[in-house]
C-alpha cells in the first residue's frame, strides 16, 4: 500500500495525496456513523413565571333567606347577594293585606341565612338585627318611611313633618315623580336643610 501512495505522490504531488486522504476519511465517516447522541441542555424555566397566578376567592354570588309573616308565599328563597328585602318580598308573592310595611326596611340589603319577618298591622316588629325590620332611634320614634310610597299618615310619623308638609311631599312626588335622593326633599315647600338633617335617619329613598 505504501508503494501505491508513493506512486500517487509522484503522479499527483503532495496536494493530490492529501485530497485523496480527505475524501477517503469522509467516506469512512459516512459509512460508519457514530451512535453517540447529542444532548442539548436547556436552561431551567423560572418556576415563578411558569406557575399560574392563584385565583382570588370570589365573593358569594347568592344568599339564602327565610321569609315569614304577612307575605303571600312564606318560605326559603335563594337570591342575588346584592338583593334588597323588597326583592325578596316580590319573590314571596308580595305583602298581604294584613302586612304592616312601615315596620319592615324594604331597602335593607339581604345577607346569607337571614330571616325576614313581616309583621301584621298591630303586631310588634321583631328585632331589626335578625329580621331586617326598620330600625328605631334611641327615643323610640317610629320606623323608617319609604318617602316615595308613604301615605300622609305615614309621613307624619317623621320628625318635623306635620299635615301641611306631608301633603306638600305627596303633591311634589305626584307632580315631579319619585324622589331619587334625600336631598330632593329640599325642593318641597317648607323643608329646609335643618329639617332634612333630622329626616335623613328615617327616610327610605332608592
Amino acid at each position: 500500500m505504501w508503494e501505491q501512495v508513493q506512486e500517487l505522490g509522484k503522479r499527483y504531488g503532495k496536494v493530490g495525496v492529501l485530497l485523496l486522504f480527505a475524501v477517503a476519511a469522509g467516506l469512512w465517516v459516512f459509512r460508519h456513523p457514530t451512535n453517540e447522541k447529542v444532548q442539548v441542555v436547556l436552561p431551567a424555566a423560572e418556576t415563578d413565571a411558569a406557575q399560574p397566578e392563584a385565583k382570588k376567592e370570589e365573593a358569594p354570588k347568592t344568599a339564602v333567606v327565610d321569609v315569614k309573616g304577612a307575605v303571600a308565599k312564606p318560605g326559603v328563597y335563594e337570591v342575588a347577594a346584592d338583593a334588597r328585602i323588597r326583592d325578596v318580598i316580590v319573590l314571596a308573592g308580595g305583602l298581604t293585606d294584613e302586612a304592616d310595611e312601615t315596620k319592615v326596611n324594604l331597602a335593607a340589603k339581604v345577607r346569607d341565612e337571614m330571616m325576614i319577618y313581616v309583621p301584621a298591622k298591630g303586631e310588634a316588629a321583631p328585632a331589626s338585627e335578625t329580621t331586617g325590620a326598620a330600625p328605631k332611634d334611641e327615643a323610640g320614634i317610629g320606623p323608617q318611611v319609604a318617602v316615595n310610597t308613604a301615605t300622609e299618615e305615614e309621613l307624619m310619623q317623621l320628625p318635623g313633618i306635620g299635615p301641611a308638609k306631608a301633603k306638600a311631599i305627596i303633591a311634589y312626588r305626584e307632580e315631579h315623580g319619585p324622589f331619587r335622593r334625600a336631598e330632593d326633599l329640599l325642593n318641597v315647600t317648607g323643608i329646609g336643610e335643618k329639617t332634612l338633617e333630622k329626616l335623613k335617619p328615617y327616610l327610605l329613598v332608592p
